[in-house]
């Protein structure tokens, strides 16, 4: 492809909303245009990209055995309407009517239209398992789109729907998409992590996330470098060891600690370590007030103590509930002297001589000791989030914490979908049965974003290889002027392409920095500079992108220098 015939629109500054380095070089590089909130059109360059992910992910789900189908991206109300989720999916669905008055929504997800089509077409066990998969446009309506295609309103997903006769097939399934995933992502070039996950508003009995490695990701991940372990930090398990607690040191006092809210606060004006102090929160469930009791170093980890039976609905109470309860304010809560349910995190139970709020403006207890002072918790539950260094869950090392961009989510749905809306099939006996059922996405687009993120450097992004909007750049120097850089840029560009390699050919008549920087700025891995100067010398010059210096090769090993570079039998 000549850039003269293609569509290049680079800018030297990202726009001002651009916040993370995959929106703003995503913007600079032209590869995608902003339409509205949360909208993009995807530009030649950024499509070509789209594309090559959507095609890896194509190759490897047929390779599994998925059959691939294209569902409606609008979704009648009713099929919606029948598993609760036209109230539950919330104001991220968006709902429109048709001419006739009746409900659509743009589809988010299409768990209700698959099954729909599972409970007409599939009635016997020979039936199973089938597989099927797509990948379409998704809406949902995010409260505040950010960061470009990474949290989009609109975006391209695969997502996979399996049915079963048995919890069995399901798992068979499952690990075969667990293998297809971690194919898919090597093939991207991308440094990932799948890690044991939460099932969200999806549903199920157990999932994994795959993540991309990157410190700006929005997810925090545990794993132990010292075996498989690996989770999601909200679905991390804090590994707990009792030990016996220490004898008072003395009798427990009332500090003064004024507009000291926070342990970090406290601790600061005691000078005590902070994991010597409790923060106790406030929350609310069914009308009661519950206190939690955390370390001061520990973060509440709210899934934890949403799978509390008693606190599956809690919320933060109000400063008015803490006031009437309490009889102080946030800040300075603690146990000692309160009637109220005290659940502690194991973690609390290992402490003595601690130091807590005194429940008045102001004051905070020391030398706080179970037992003495304050009965023992009325439940213990893990209810923080992992740190780094803690012991892992499996016992066969410590925990390291690092960031991920989740960009694949694997579910076994078991029946949750098949009971709502009577997908079921007859077994060997005759008996109605329900399917087992399991879903696999991945974020197509979000990928895009995700490999930015993890490949880039001060002049722009560096694609890995398999993703690159072309495999090779040529930039001429003189192309215009010099009759042998011409002939030479010609005869090249043919032998290359005749061999399909994706070769951009800068051939605009532009300084040389100008195109230096646009080829380094969208990222193709490879480049070939030729001058005459070189020329005379008998020799081209190559770079790839990562590399620091480039290396010149000769005119008549070049084109065999190139291919094998690139693997081009």
């Amino acid at each position: 492809m000549r850039v003269s015939q293609f569509f290049i629109s680079t800018l030297k500054e990202a726009p001002a909303e651009a916040e993370l380095v995959s929106h703003k070089l995503m913007l600079r590089a032209g590869l995608i245009k902003r339409l509205g909130s949360g909208l993009y059109t995807w530009m030649p360059l950024g499509l070509r990209v789209l594309r090559k992910i959507e095609n890896i992910v194509r190759e490897e789900m047929n390779k599994s055995g998925a059959i691939e189908v294209l569902m409606p991206a609008i979704h009648p109300a009713e099929l919606w309407q029948e598993t609760g989720r036209w109230e539950v999916f919330g104001p991220q669905m968006l709902k429109i009517k048709d001419r006739h008055e009746h409900d659509f929504c743009f589809g988010p997800t299409h768990e209700e239209i698959i099954t729909d089509i599972a409970r007409k077409e599939i009635k016997s066990y020979r039936q199973l398992p089938l597989n099927f998969y797509q990948i379409q446009t998704k809406f949902r309506d995010e409260i505040r789109p950010r960061f470009g295609v990474m949290r989009a309103r609109e975006f391209v997903m695969k997502d996979a729907y399996s049915f079963h006769t048995d919890e069995h097939s399901l798992m068979q399934t499952y690990q075969c998409m667990y293998g297809t995933y971690s194919r898919i992502f090597t093939r991207l070039g991308l440094k990932f992590r799948a890690v044991a996950a939460d099932t969200g508003a999806i549903g199920g009995s157990g999932s994994h996330e795959f993540h991309v490695l990157a410190d700006s990701g929005e997810d925090a991940i545990a794993f132990c470098p010292d075996s498989d372990y690996a989770a999601n930090i909200e679905l991390a398990k804090s590994l707990f060891t009792p030990q016996e607690r220490s004898a008072p040191d003395g009798d427990i006092q009332k500090i003064v600690t004024p507009g000291k809210k926070t342990c970090a606060e406290v601790a600061d004006f005691l000078q005590i370590p902070l994991q010597k102090t409790v923060k106790t929160l406030a929350v609310k469930a069914d009308s009661q007030l519950f206190l939690l009791l955390l370390r001061g170093d520990h973060q509440l980890n709210e899934l934890k103590v949403r799978k509390i039976p008693f606190l599956s609905t809690f919320q933060m109470a109000s400063e008015e509930d803490i006031l009437r309860e309490t009889g102080t304010v946030p800040g300075y809560i603690g146990p000692v002297g309160l009637q109220t349910c005290v659940i502690a995190d194991q973690a609390v139970m290992n402490m003595s001589n601690f130091v807590c709020g005194a429940n008045e403006e102001g004051f905070h207890l020391t030398q706080v000791n179970f037992v003495r002072d304050l009965k023992l918790p009325d439940h213990v539950f893990d209810i923080r989030n992992v740190v780094l260094g803690d012991d892992s869950p499996d016992g066969k090392g410590k925990l390291e914490i690092c960031r991920g961009i989740e960009v694949g989510h694997i579910f076994q749905l078991r029946t949750k979908y098949s009971e709502m809306m009577k997908a079921s099939y007859l077994d060997e006996t005759g008996q109605t049965r329900n399917m087992e059922m399991g879903c696999y996405g991945i974020g197509i687009s979000r990928i895009v974003a995700a490999a930015i993120e993890q490949n880039h450097d001060e002049h722009g992004i560096i694609f890995p290889d398999a993703i690159a909007p072309f495999q090779l750049a040529i930039v001429p120097i003189g192309l215009q002027k010099s009759t042998l850089v011409k002939e030479a840029v010609e005869k090249l560009y043919r032998q290359l392409t005749e061999v399909r390699i994706e070769v951009l050919l800068d051939d605009r008549d532009e300084r040389p920095g100008v195109m230096f920087a646009d080829m380094e700025l969208i990222g193709i891995p490879h480049r070939i500079v030729i001058g005459e100067r070189g020329l005379k010398q008998s020799v081209i010059e190559y770079q790839g992108r990562n590399d620091e210096d480039s290396q010149t090769v000769s005119i008549d090993e070049i084109f065999s220098f190139i291919t094998t570079k690139l693997c081009v039998s």
